[in-house]
């Protein structure tokens, strides 16, 4: 009877000892499995070398359907609306970035004609730095706003691009009933030269950007030295003369009659 305890209790021993080595086993197989799906993941996050870029700078056209270029420039060549820079070491000086216009800076359709006029003359107010009772031209901020943020686009005149001369163009024909000619350089012949002393809103700055001897850029005077104008960089907005950039780069003041 001793005996048979004895087997009995061996028996339940040898069992246990089975059971325990079988789920043993099974956990190791299950470790090893996830051991081996971490390693697969590993290998494949590993990281791609970096690629080096070319010297040229290439932007894509999407909606020319000529490979024809004008080139005007010792480092610019041009396609209708687009810019391309030949060579990174080429690039000329960036125009300053002070405040860049954004679509969120659009006046609200909810209000009232009291309640734009007033929206308009705080936020141009904010732009060039001056207390909000002396925004008084309320049509002229319209017209800016009409345009605000529009992208640059050499020879554009549309909301979807423009370029300087025609931005000015708008703005002077709209606002001061002169009329303009196309081009920044044709816009330097037709106006009176004035002196600095003499400057006052809606009068023309003229500008030689890229160094060569022409007008290559305008823009209209508003006030406390911030002009307003079609910017490459920056689409429509208002920059300042203090700026070394545009002191650099000031050619001629000017102003042309009311017809």
């Amino acid at each position: 009877m001793q005996k048979g305890k004895f087997t009995i209790l061996g028996f339940l021993v040898l069992m246990t000892t089975l059971t325990s080595c079988t789920s043993m086993s099974k956990f190791t197989q299950s470790v090893k499995a996830k051991t081996a799906q971490i390693k697969a993941k590993t290998t494949q996050l590993v990281a791609k070398p970096k690629r080096v870029l070319p010297a040229v700078v290439a932007v894509p056209e999407t909606n020319n359907e000529t490979n024809e270029t004008i080139e005007f420039l010792d480092n610019i060549s041009v396609k209708p609306g687009r810019i391309y820079l030949k060579k990174v070491s080429d690039a000329l000086e960036a125009e300053p970035v002070l405040t860049k216009p954004e679509l969120a800076d659009r006046m609200p359709d909810n209000l009232t004609d009291v309640e734009k006029s007033n929206w308009l003359q705080l936020k141009y107010s904010i732009q060039m730095d001056i207390a909000v009772e002396e925004m008084n031209n309320i049509p002229l901020l319209q017209k800016i706003d009409e345009w605000w943020g529009t992208p640059y686009q050499y020879g554009g005149s549309s909301k979807r691009g423009v370029d300087c001369s025609y931005f000015t163009l708008d703005v002077m024909n709209a606002i001061y009933n002169t009329n303009l000619k196309r081009t920044a350089a044709e816009q330097y012949d037709q106006s009176e030269k004035i002196d600095w002393s003499d400057l006052k809103e809606g009068d023309l700055i003229f500008f030689k950007t890229d160094g060569s001897r022409s007008i290559t850029h305008v823009g209209i005077y508003m006030t406390n030295n911030k002009f307003v104008h079609a910017s490459t960089s920056q689409g429509v907005t208002i920059s300042d003369l203090s700026q070394p950039y545009w002191q650099k780069r000031l050619y001629s003041l000017g102003r042309v009659p009311k017809q």
